[in-house]
């Protein structure tokens, strides 16, 4: 199965390059480019789409709304793609809005070729793919600024979760990976792998960014210097 890759960056020259990477893939092609947000929605309608590699800032309609509205299901025209963040800056709050909208991951333009070429194949089979360390660095530089999507924090949502699995949480949130979760808790990664899955089910989580992001908005972990 080919992937279908989609460059949106008002930077052509970056553009280019990032097509240099993807299309001596075998396995992928870009079928489209755009320069901003609003032009990346209007050329979706029409163009199926795998994976969208989205830059945050940008003129007239950013990354991260052009993220909201695709994500949402309204601006996915013919196909239903995933979003991957690529941004300049490891510290961009703009970035992490994105992963709120429901962006698959966050990824630096500098990251080496082979890593991004891991994460569009890995986007697209549904995981995530924020580095943990990425993650730990994002959350504890915003999380005390972003808005909660309700007045109050939904703690209760936490309620389903088994004491096990609550602890589990804890540690996707810092940042750790699932072999990493694994050493902590004296557990088989593929145990702390049904555990993640069963905490995003019950939970109602797309994947382990969403799964941090609650995670602090519900005050289970907080920010480092709250």
């Amino acid at each position: 199965m080919t992937i279908r890759v989609m460059l949106v960056d008002d930077q052509a020259l970056l553009r280019t390059g990032f097509r240099m990477v993807v299309e001596a893939q075998q396995d992928m092609e870009v079928v489209a480019e755009a320069g901003d947000g609003a032009e990346a929605l209007e050329v979706l309608r029409g163009q199926p789409v795998d994976v969208v590699l989205m830059d945050v800032r940008m003129p007239r309609v950013d990354g991260v709304e052009a993220t909201r509205r695709i994500c949402e299901g309204g601006e996915g025209g013919a196909s239903d793609p995933k979003v991957l963040i690529l941004t300049t800056f490891d510290l961009d709050e703009y970035a992490f809005s994105a992963l709120k909208a429901g962006a698959s991951g966050f990824m630096l333009k500098d990251v080496p070729p082979g890593d991004l070429l891991h994460a569009i194949r890995a986007v697209h089979s549904g995981e995530a793919v924020v580095a943990p360390s990425t993650t730990r660095r994002l959350i504890d530089r915003f999380s005390m600024v972003l808005p909660s999507a309700s007045p109050e924090p939904p703690a209760k949502e936490l309620e389903r979760l088994t004491d096990r699995e609550r602890e589990v949480l804890v540690l996707v949130a810092q940042g750790l990976s699932n072999g990493e979760i694994a050493r902590h808790l004296v557990l088989s990664e593929a145990t702390v792998k049904t555990h993640v899955g069963r905490i995003l089910a019950k939970l109602s989580l797309r994947d382990r960014v969403q799964a941090v992001v609650l995670a602090y908005e519900t005050g289970l972990v907080r920010a480092r210097g709250e």
